[in-house]
């Protein structure tokens, strides 16, 4: 997704008749695409993890620990829809709710990403997936390093890394004759 698709989609998801699932799904698409949690990652979080701090330890697959950061938006997004949550909750209940008060599912995260694409006619690879995969592109595009993506996104491999970015050849030749001392002109 383009960085103008991610914003839209998540000022959209905002955009709700009822004001609490409004901020919770505004709240859990920037999770997705601003700190580039996978699905389960974002709704494993617990209401004791708010307010988030300036980082996140995320347990991701294989049981593997990784430390996001958290930036400020991040942080005002899932604030704003704790305030909102209409029903009551231990600190290890789940942060992210149905609208009947249950565990949200991916399943739930889905739907909302598909109502989305019909709204704003996105791709029909535009899924919470999706995201992901546009947090690490972008970090790229604005001069990330992959390894620095690839402990974000909390791979174990950097070829797997090298595969969620859309990595355009023109700004890797640019980088590497730039980077590279014999790739500057004499």
């Amino acid at each position: 997704m383009s960085e103008s698709d991610a914003s839209r989609a998540i000022e959209e998801a905002g955009e709700h008749d009822v004001e609490w699932l409004g901020a919770r799904d505004a709240a859990l698409l920037t999770l997705l695409y601003g700190a580039g949690l996978r699905i389960s990652e974002a709704l494993s979080l617990k209401r004791g993890d708010v307010p988030l701090s300036e980082s996140l330890t995320i347990l991701g697959k294989g049981r593997k620990e990784r430390v996001v950061p958290v930036l400020p938006l991040l942080r005002a997004a899932v604030d704003d829809y704790a305030a909102k949550i209409p029903f009551t909750g231990a600190p290890s209940a789940p942060l992210f709710l149905s609208r009947r008060g249950k565990p949200m599912s991916a399943r739930e995260a889905q739907g909302l990403m598909q109502k989305l694409r019909g709204r704003l006619g996105l791709s029909e690879r535009a899924t919470p997936h999706a995201l992901r995969h546009s947090f690490a592109t972008h970090l790229l595009q604005g001069g990330g390093d992959l390894r620095s993506i690839q402990e974000l996104l909390g791979h174990a491999s950097l070829s797997t890394t090298q595969t969620y970015t859309a990595v355009d050849m023109r700004q890797l030749m640019e980088t590497y004759q730039n980077a590279h001392p014999r790739g500057k002109p004499a």
